[in-house]
């Protein structure tokens, strides 16, 4: 049994690694997965979350995956919003998240609190010098603007708030050109002279002379004393900036809007690519403070870009490749383990789902391994990121290769239909040509097309279903060119099957010329019985093929020879074509089997992870007859310990206590006793006797008190030695000692000062 076990979680791990090395390029959209831990991830303690961020990112988060969850975290959330708004102090940051939450919760909050905090976020925008201040000022007054009916609610220099963020070129050129330098302080100056100066040159003044945040890479800068820049500020960037569009009262100068699009671009040609086709932002900051991973700096940009396309006209050119990439990316890290991190992904998911660039579609598969006994359907579907049904595609099975193989397609394109009920892609049944086996799937999907056959046929069953595509198509024919499809995916699919066994047989050779065979059923439960000596072979042949008749080579075709000792011996079984066998001549193998005779079972194990019929067969045993070990022959390795033996339950052990030794009688004890006290009533009796008394006491303040603290001192040292005998060890004993001495080495010295000086003064007179 335990050897049966082994084999097949040899099996289970092989077939492990295969479909994990295949499913990595894999990606799904939002499911009930994520659902369930962003509710355990975003657990408040004690009914609130630590910060007013922590409370945003998990009611965003509930927000975009439809998890109702405002009841439980409303009461303390808005009590925190309504401290945070009203007070005059608080951070501009906490403003930032106060507002968001409230944006969620619609916190009842009085109309001139809103009045105070946006009159607080416009003198800040003012007088706003680093990248942050502006991201929280800006997004805070947008989120003002879209909580309260204040539709007046411009900032009264939005150009050059612009221009401010977003330095044009021209800073640049003027630092390295000295005409240029010249021009711009005879600007200056006239400006000066002329004692006023319009909104458009005011912003363009501000833009020249303001440190520059913006980067020829497409990066920026968190200030103008930090001269790194970064990408994740980038976005943060992007999104200031979208808030300054929105709070424009007029159209703000297209030729800043186009510089900023052209960044965009720049910044997109520092994106990294991984091989399945994810594209993702890395931070190249490597002395920030709080360094920024791929997930959140991917986040950013995404978040910015999608801000800054939503309040501006015109396309930013960006590839809808790119865009299709970076959601691979957030989607293909799965499920993440922290809260932060999971936000990032929803957050930008969100983004992404419903943008102006380009929203990217997912192809997925509800099942990756077909199998051909079960007759099971190919069945695509084509998402949204978010999991939502897409519009109206084509898609199109136009490759299958083997997997590891780059031979012809074993298919010609094949359209699937389309089930507008469950919203799948479906072939009902796949191609003759494709057998058991690995291969990689070549899907294309496009957008449909009124010129398309499929518009005519089944594709779309219903009268409605036609007519609906025919309006959108005819209403907003740019509408269907906003989606991503990525043109070909290829996606990994286990095709399995059973394989067929046949013309099983083992023998005993005496020769090379062979000897009689003993047919064996290898799915039965029959076994043989063999005896070999070290001059003969054993033979082991069998046949394996698909159900198509094509020849299989399995994962793992190993027989295993186990002797009664527990030592193993594993050999691969080679293969031509169909025909597997193995020869194994004892003769040459006398040294590996150790001289070891005596009774060997014999296991065969064939599987494979498209195989569905993977067995572990015993065979039977066979009795080997080797010859006796010369004097330095080889030993078999040490077998393990049975664990039973090693880890099973121990004997009890029963203790035996040492029987307690005898004690003398308490009247002894009592008697010791007296005799250790009889000393200390010498010694008064001998204080007595040489007539001790206090009249040199101290009669003056100062001295009395040091005499008293000398003798407290000396009671204090006898403490000390009777806690030793007691309780304390001996380096705490030294330990209190040494303070102690020292303390009375200072009265000590203080009262026979004192009393030396009245024994001199004595004598003298």
């Amino acid at each position: 049994m335990a050897g049966s076990l082994e084999g097949y979680l040899v099996l289970i791990v092989a077939a492990l690694i295969c479909s994990s090395s295949f499913a990595s390029s894999i990606f799904q959209p939002i499911s009930d997965s994520h659902r369930s831990a962003a509710l355990e991830l975003f657990t408040p303690g004690d009914g609130s979350f630590f910060s007013l961020e922590e409370t945003y990112e998990a009611l965003r988060t509930f927000e975009v995956l439809g998890i109702d969850k405002k009841s439980d975290i409303n009461t303390a959330a808005c009590q925190s919003v309504l401290e945070i708004l009203g007070s005059p102090s608080s951070a501009l940051k906490d403003l930032f998240y106060a507002l968001k939450v409230n944006g969620i919760l619609k916190c009842d909050i009085e109309k001139d609190v809103f009045e105070g905090v946006a009159s607080r976020l416009q003198a800040t925008v003012s007088g706003a010098g680093a990248l942050l201040d502006f991201y929280y000022s800006v997004g805070g007054l947008v989120l003002v603007k879209d909580q309260t009916s204040k539709d007046d609610l411009y900032l009264a220099d939005a150009e050059g708030v612009f221009g401010s963020i977003k330095i044009s070129v021209v800073t640049t050129l003027a630092w390295n050109s000295p005409s240029l330098i010249r021009a711009l302080v005879e600007l200056v100056a006239g400006v000066l002279r002329v004692g006023q100066c319009s909104r458009p040159t005011t912003g363009l003044l501000r833009s020249l002379f303001h440190n520059a945040l913006s980067q020829s890479d497409g990066r920026w800068r968190y200030n103008s004393n930090n001269p790194e820049s970064s990408t994740f500020a980038a976005g943060l960037a992007l999104e200031a900036l979208s808030g300054v569009v929105s709070l424009s009262s007029s159209e703000i100068d297209q030729s800043l809007i186009g510089t900023t699009k052209n960044d965009i671009l720049k910044l997109f040609d520092s994106i990294e690519k991984y091989d399945d086709g994810a594209f993702y932002f890395d931070e190249k900051l490597v002395d920030a403070h709080e360094h920024q991973g791929p997930l959140s700096t991917t986040s950013s940009v995404v978040r910015g870009l999608t801000a800054f396309a939503a309040v501006t006209s015109g396309s930013l050119n960006l590839p809808s490749g790119k865009v299709l990439g970076l959601a691979r990316f957030l989607l293909g890290i799965g499920i993440p383990g922290d809260a932060k991190d999971l936000f990032n992904q929803i957050d930008s998911l969100a983004s992404l789902e419903s943008n102006s660039v380009s929203i990217p579609l997912i192809l997925s598969l509800p099942a990756t391994v077909l199998s051909l006994t079960k007759k099971d359907a190919l069945k695509v579907k084509v998402n949204t990121v978010l999991g939502s049904n897409a519009p109206p595609l084509t898609v199109k099975l136009v490759g299958v290769f083997r997997s590891g193989s780059k031979d012809t397609s074993l298919i010609e394109g094949q359209e699937l239909k389309f089930n507008p009920e469950s919203a799948v892609y479906a072939l009902d049944a796949l191609p003759k040509s494709i057998d058991v086996g690995k291969y990689t799937f070549v899907f294309e999907v496009s957008l449909f097309s009124l010129m398309h056959k499929g518009f005519f046929s089944s594709a779309f069953t219903s009268v409605y279903d036609k007519l609906k595509l025919l309006q959108m198509v005819l209403h907003d024919p740019d509408h269907l060119n906003l989606y991503a499809t990525g043109g070909q995916t290829r996606i990994p699919i286990f095709v399995t099957g059973v394989v067929k066994v046949d013309s099983a047989e083992i023998s005993v050779l005496d020769s090379d010329l062979g000897s009689t065979e003993t047919k064996i059923d290898l799915t039965g439960e029959n076994t043989v019985s063999l005896s070999a000596n070290h001059l003969q072979k054993l033979r082991l042949s069998f046949q394996l093929s698909t159900s198509h008749g094509h020849a299989f080579k399995p994962h793992q075709a190993i027989l295993k020879l186990t002797h009664e000792t527990k030592v193993e011996h594993s050999f691969v079984v080679g293969s031509s074509g169909k025909q597997f066998e193995i020869n194994l001549d004892f003769l040459g193998l006398v040294e590996k089997f150790f001289y070891l005779s005596g009774k060997y079972n014999v296991q065969l194990t064939v599987g494979d992870a498209v195989m569905e019929n993977s067995f572990l067969k015993a065979i039977g045993h066979l009795d080997l007859d080797l010859p006796e070990p010369p004097e330095k022959a080889p030993q078999p390795p040490p077998q393990p310990l049975d664990q039973n033996l090693r880890y099973g339950p121990k004997a009890e052990i029963t203790h035996i206590f040492r029987a307690p030794e005898k004690l003398p009688p308490k009247e002894l004890s009592h008697a010791f006793l007296g005799l250790t006290l009889f000393p200390l009533l010498g010694f008064l009796v001998g204080l007595l006797r040489l007539g001790v008394n206090l009249k040199n006491f101290p009669s003056s303040s100062v001295p009395a008190m040091f005499a008293i603290l000398f003798h407290l001192g000396i009671a204090a040292v006898l403490l000390l030695y009777a806690l030793f005998w007691l309780k304390w060890d001996l380096f705490t004993t030294l330990k209190a000692l040494g303070f102690l001495g020292a303390f009375l080495m200072f009265v000590g010295h203080r009262i026979l000062s004192h009393l030396a000086s009245i024994s001199s003064k004595l004598k003298s007179a």
